[in-house]
């Protein structure tokens, strides 16, 4: 499949609630709490690409199978070495507070004076990582190998 084409939003928050079996609010709170991060058309609708349909896949599963909360993917998430996939200097990454705090991915910070300050995170390769379980599973493992 077209990384860009995997990548665009197409579907609506009720389409998505529908292909998951999860309401909309289920949506929504994942939104709020920062474990994705959806695309908004100009008119404020939500808009889903199948890349965000797999990265919630995953959350669910995470949820449902494996009986983690969201305070535990948001954990987990914050766990993604982004300074390393970013390539962020020592003196970037000790004063983000995404290196100092592990309250959720990189992607839920305010990024100032550094090399993420006035990215779409929506399109990082941080980001982008968490489509994939496996993806993250991996690069956790590597940093602490």
């Amino acid at each position: 499949m077209d990384a860009r084409r995997s990548d665009t939003p197409v579907y609506s928050i009720g389409t998505v609630a529908r292909l998951l079996d999860i309401s909309v609010q289920t949506l929504r709170l994942y939104e709020s709490e920062g474990l994705i991060l959806a695309n908004k058309s100009a008119g404020g609708q939500r808009l889903y690409s199948e890349a965000d349909v797999h990265r919630l896949e995953c959350i669910r599963k995470a949820i449902t199978e494996e009986k983690i909360g969201i305070a535990g993917i948001r954990r987990m998430q914050s766990l993604i070495p982004c300074w390393q996939v970013i390539h962020c200097t020592d003196e970037q990454r000790l004063a983000c507070p995404a290196y100092t705090d592990h309250d959720g991915g990189c992607w839920t910070y305010r990024h100032e004076g550094n090399t993420c300050a006035g990215r779409d995170c929506r399109v990082c390769e941080v980001y982008r990582l968490g489509t994939s379980c496996a993806d993250i599973k991996q690069l956790i493992q590597q940093t602490t190998t």
